[in-house]
């Protein structure tokens, strides 16, 4: 048996449905970012920066890209013999096969995995957070306080405090009591979702909830932990964190990542995300072209105007074309003369010529209003557009369309397109 500190569990199976299109074809961890950059490279990278060595990634809704992106870990410094990543996907036992139905849940199917490191403790992670943290900062409160859980929080502003699940603690940072998404939060210390517990104290609460439905770390495993008495403690963190889990926070963080002084900074030398990278050519910028304020991916080719964007590798942005506000993720291909505003459009995207994309006024998204709002347009990879249409704000797009699907060539504000079959 091999012994190590402590090992990472990180949770990267979810659909991330308040994404949309985004995610119809793709898990949310693996979702692009930053221009060169997918969000599981985030959690990764915070891990190997961390010295923590050994991490098994627990997959489940559209793995492929997913794995494919990790591979055996070279990029993160994770090929090793003894520890490394692992891809742990939910798998058939002789008696049943079992989807993971809750993040313990994921986390009980994968005890031998964990049993074979015998670590002295564990980190949950979630996959879907773009933030620079040093877990062993954190292990090192959690050895100090002698505690049996720590949880990471951040203070939070009061009115937001109601989406997440806050903790109450005493002086010294002990968690006195929780509450799940509460109405009325008596708390702005927001659970981040991150977890280092003892893993004697793990496994024992592991066994016990194995049969809880659809069990939980925030709803079953840590109230029981409370209950029975084991010291937690609540680890505060101060730096930049975004969980982005809807359209608006995922294209606010890409935004915030061209400003002069980037709230959060991809350029530090010592804690650097990694990330697996394709060998392409460089960027051509045509002698017409104008750049404002856009990180530009490798192996893109401007001939048109860019302001204020976050450009993927591999795009072609056409003579005439004009981009703001937006996100166009790789492969995409953006024809003659278009203008494209406030838009997330994924990849491999063919944009006709003559394209307008969020223009008109902004009227709530008929089908899912929760989900297409903040204004945006949001494309589905794979997708065509073809050329001259216009489409309004709120709106999604996703499949093959053509000037058919479009009333008088145009896709109003608030209005969903969204056919059976890619390209």
């Amino acid at each position: 048996m091999i012994k190590k500190e402590m090992i990472a569990m990180l949770l990267a199976g979810g659909q991330g449905s308040r994404l949309g299109v985004l995610t119809a074809h793709v898990a949310k961890p693996a979702v692009a970012f930053g221009g060169k950059y997918r969000i599981i490279d985030f959690p990764l990278s915070n891990c190997i920066n961390s010295g923590v060595d050994t991490v098994g990634v627990l997959t489940q809704y559209q793995p492929l890209r997913l794995n494919t992106h990790i591979g055996i870990g070279i990029p993160w410094d994770l090929d090793r013999n003894i520890g490394g990543v692992s891809i742990l996907p939910p798998y058939e036992k002789s008696t049943s096969s079992e989807w993971y139905t809750g993040t313990a849940n994921a986390i009980y199917q994968n005890l031998e995995f964990m049993e074979y490191y015998n670590p002295e403790y564990v980190l949950i992670l979630g996959g879907d957070h773009i933030y620079k943290m040093d877990y062993e900062v954190m292990l090192e409160f959690h050895k100090a306080n002698k505690a049996d859980v720590t949880l990471a929080t951040i203070p939070v502003p009061m009115e937001e405090a109601s989406r997440f699940g806050v903790v109450i603690t005493d002086e010294n940072k002990r968690i006195q009591e929780f509450e799940e998404k509460p109405e009325k939060p008596r708390s702005n210390l927001a659970s981040m979702g991150i977890y280092i517990f003892s893993w004697k104290v793990l496994k024992e609460a592991l066994i016990t909830l194995k049969d809880q439905k659809g069990c939980d770390f925030g709803k079953h495993i840590i109230p029981y932990c409370h209950e029975r008495g084991d010291r937690i403690f609540a680890y505060e963190y101060n730096g930049y964190w975004k969980d982005v889990g809807t359209l608006g926070s995922y294209w606010e963080s890409n935004m915030e990542l061209i400003d002069l002084v980037p709230v959060f900074n991809l350029y530090e030398e010592f804690w650097k995300i990694y990330t697996k990278s394709d060998i392409i050519p460089p960027q051509f910028i045509s002698k017409d072209a104008e750049i404002d304020k856009a990180i530009i991916g490798e192996g893109t080719e401007v001939y048109g105007k860019v302001s204020n964007s976050v450009i993927g590798s591999g795009v072609i942005i056409e003579e005439g074309v004009e981009i703001r506000d937006s996100i166009v993720m790789n492969g995409v291909k953006i024809g003659k003369n278009s203008v494209i505003n406030k838009s997330i459009i994924a990849d491999n995207v063919i944009v006709g010529d003559d394209v307008q994309m969020g223009i008109g006024e902004e009227l709530p998204n008929r089908l899912r209003p929760d989900i297409y709002a903040f204004g945006l347009v949001t494309v589905g990879e794979n997708s065509v557009i073809p050329s001259g249409v216009k489409i309004g704000k709120n709106t999604a797009i996703s499949g093959r369309t053509s000037l058919e699907d479009y009333n008088e060539k145009t896709l109003d504000s608030g209005e969903t397109l969204i056919k059976a079959g890619d390209r």
